[in-house]
């Protein structure tokens, strides 16, 4: 890899789509490549494993621009501040997926419910409107 690899082949070893790369490019989460005399990009080995890096952390649900800013670190920046910066992206994600399991744990349980309603409950009189997808709540009687 004296030479440099081409996108095409960047994109075939990291599993990162050459369109994704001009993207990542394009946006400032990749510094932009040197230049063949072709006008080929060229990259080199960090350069690659920059971007499995990326790939890894986007499969994670890291946020892009989160991930923009982090990479300026790469870029000049003090490298002391990576793995802070990067604790905290990964502990913001934790936290979100945590959340999300949480939420998704009521709607389970909501659903359990309703399908059990489902299953015991008597038939309607034709003409009414089933009600087992209502909540105990919305099926009290309300003041008027």
């Amino acid at each position: 890899m004296a030479h440099g690899l081409t996108i095409g082949q960047v994109a075939k070893t990291s599993g990162v789509a050459a369109k994704t790369i001009r993207y990542y490019e394009q946006i400032g989460v990749l510094p932009t490549p040197s230049r063949a005399a072709s006008g080929y990009r060229l990259y080199d080995q960090p350069g690659v494993e920059r971007l499995r890096f990326i790939r890894r952390a986007r499969s994670l649900g890291l946020p892009l621009q989160q991930l923009k800013t982090l990479m300026g670190t790469l870029n000049g920046g003090p490298r002391s501040a990576l793995r802070p910066r990067l604790c905290a992206l990964v502990q913001g994600q934790l936290d979100v997926v945590k959340n999300q399991i949480a939420e998704l744990e009521l709607l389970r349980q909501q659903l359990e419910r309703i399908l059990q309603r489902i299953r015991t409950s008597g038939a309607r009189p034709h003409g009414t409107v089933c009600q087992c997808l209502e909540t105990k709540n919305d099926l009290a009687p309300t003041a008027t």
